[in-house]
């Protein structure tokens, strides 16, 4: 288990994501997880990226935003509804 001071980032899925990496919540290395888009490259759950909300720490942002050791990094699918 990793303490608040590793260089960690919590990576979360939700809905089909998680569904389709078998997997909600994770924490990566930060040397893995430098922006959004590097996560997502190396999840490899197909799809577009430009149709996935990304969020840090409870805030949406753009897949090239930096990402720093102990922030909450959050990919959510489209959602569709009535």
């Amino acid at each position: 288990m990793t303490g608040p001071d590793s260089a960690t980032i919590r990576v979360r899925l939700f809905a089909g994501l998680r569904e389709a990496a078998g997997w909600g919540e994770q924490e990566w290395s930060i040397e893995q997880a430098r922006s959004p888009e590097a996560v997502w490259q190396q999840l490899r759950l197909g799809g577009d990226l430009l149709t996935v909300r990304i969020a840090i720490n409870h805030t949406f942002a753009a897949a090239d935003q930096p990402l720093q050791a102990g922030d909450e990094l959050a990919f959510l699918p489209p959602i569709s509804g009535g």
